[in-house]
């Protein structure tokens, strides 16, 4: 599954991280989806979406490593760049969303309450 993963953020994005911590990156993303799975579930009965939202979480901590954030603000009188540190939630939460259907609750849950 991380040679499925690593070949989606080769093609999905252009990193300047060498191969090897790109592997790393792969190997990681999916111990973390692996934890957050439901139990019984598997990586394979999730489709295309467990490769795909790993490849999303390895480009966030790519841009991330890399100082990346759009940025939000330049100033050129005494040079000023300001980034967006949020910028890069997008692609991680995308991830969750496209695992959701797959991953055990963890949010908020309301059981009742006694009266």
């Amino acid at each position: 599954m991380e040679q499925q993963v690593l070949e989606l953020v080769k093609q999905l994005g252009h990193t300047a991280l060498d191969e090897d911590v790109l592997e790393l990156l792969c190997q990681c993303a999916c111990q973390r989806l692996d934890r957050l799975l439901a139990d019984g579930v598997s990586p394979a009965d999730c489709g295309q979406a467990y490769p795909m939202a790993a490849a999303f979480l390895v480009l966030d901590w790519a841009r991330q490593a890399a100082g990346g954030g759009d940025i939000v603000s330049l100033t050129a009188g005494d040079l000023s760049v300001r980034r967006d540190s949020a910028a890069g939630d997008g692609l991680h939460r995308q991830a969750l969303e496209l695992m959701a259907p797959y991953l055990r609750e963890e949010g908020f849950v309301f059981r009742g309450v006694r009266g």
